[in-house]
């Protein structure tokens, strides 16, 4: 019987076209404020090898606001918003000037990607981002990705690149991502704990289990061990293997050793406009369902009519993506809404056919169809 992991650890060695994801810590002096060019050395080497052979690689790079503090002259990570996009605003330049005369000494070229969550949350702009990241691919470059947080508010903002790094693959449709942290590997407590197990394979859901995860583990990232289980599952729901493990041994993940965890895709995706509105929209607002409607929509797979919602909460307007809740408030579904929350009010608990005699034909419409309905 084939070693699952070994098979899946192969799959992300060979692929054609990979998303590599390094973290801030990964990347910085140990007192978090400068670049070390060492380590960015070090990635840039295996990767610049990679592409060199014939192989395309997408690397999706935190480190900007890291990349800042020491010329701003500060000593952590600040925590209001402006200051953060100070350190961005400095940080970045020096990030993609590093990799670009890294990677030049390989004869290859980088392109700079920015985005907000906007640019991967809106229809149109996802598709710009997909087409352009293609282009850059087809023509040799190197594209280095990251949040543009300059102008990214919290409100709109993934909050860490490993969501980011995790839709890249999808839009690019990657056969593998690689997540480089600090920690080599997803164990089953906190890694300093006495007898704390690395887990080499994560094949369900129901392997995290008995595993407990950490949050973040450095002064100068966003993210931790939680945001980099949920990216794997967000690529895994995109049939892409996911390996997580540290930039000392990004060579033997490459080259497809054993080290690290590797998760395994999911054995069933969605479409591709599922699978964007499941993980890559941001909800403007909530429907409150009733139960019968609460079992047309995940039972029966029907489009969502005003007759079996209770309640509205959030500002939205027509065509944004809204949370579909149950009567207890959990989410159950995720979809594109037809109507704005302004309107909706007044429509609710009665017939489309009621609605479309008292206010004209265009209230026979769903609140959501189907098509533009992800059960979650």
């Amino acid at each position: 019987m084939p070693d699952t992991a070994a098979v899946l650890r192969r799959a992300v060695g060979v692929g054609q076209r990979l998303v590599v994801k390094v973290g801030s810590s990964s990347l910085t002096s140990p007192d978090g404020g400068h670049l070390d060019l060492d380590a960015l050395s070090t990635l840039v080497d295996v990767l610049a090898g990679r592409r060199n052979s014939g192989r395309q690689v997408v690397l999706v790079s935190s480190g900007a606001i890291a990349a800042g503090l020491g010329p701003l002259g500060l000593s952590r990570r600040p925590g209001d918003l402006a200051t953060q996009q100070a350190a961005a605003s400095v940080g970045q330049g020096a990030l993609v000037a590093a990799y670009q005369a890294a990677f030049s000494t390989h004869g290859l070229t980088v392109g700079q990607v920015l985005l907000t969550a906007d640019d991967v949350t809106r229809r149109t702009h996802y598709t710009n981002a997909r087409r352009t990241m293609e282009r850059l691919l087809e023509l040799g470059i190197v594209p280095i990705v990251n949040e543009n947080d300059t102008v990214a508010t919290h409100e709109i903002r993934f909050g860490d690149n490993d969501r980011l790094a995790a839709l890249v693959a999808d839009i690019v449709g990657a056969q593998g991502l690689v997540l480089l942290t600090d920690v080599d590997s997803l164990y089953d407590g906190p890694p300093s704990r006495r007898g704390a197990r690395r887990v080499p394979l994560v094949a369900t859901t129901e392997d995290l289990d008995a595993v407990t995860i950490g949050g973040t583990g450095s002064s100068v990232g966003s993210g931790g061990m939680v945001t980099k289980v949920e990216a794997a599952g967000i690529a895994g729901a995109a049939g892409i293997p996911t390996l997580l493990t540290r930039l000392a041994d990004v060579r033997d993940a490459l080259a497809g050793g054993d080290v690290g965890t590797v998760f395994a895709p999911a054995a069933a995706t969605r479409a591709s406009r599922k699978r964007w509105l499941a993980h890559a929209t941001t909800a403007r607002g909530r429907l409150l369902l009733d139960e019968g409607a609460v079992a047309a929509v995940t039972v029966r797979r029907k489009s969502l009519l005003p007759a079996g919602i209770t309640s509205v909460d959030g500002a939205f307007a027509a065509g944004d993506p809204v949370d579909v809740c149950a009567p207890d408030g959990s989410v159950i579904a995720r979809g594109l809404v037809n109507y704005a929350s302004a309107e909706l009010p007044r429509l609710l608990g009665r017939s489309t056919r009621d609605l479309a005699r008292e206010l004209g034909p265009a209230y026979e419409r769903e609140v959501i169809h189907r098509d533009d309905l992800v059960v979650l």
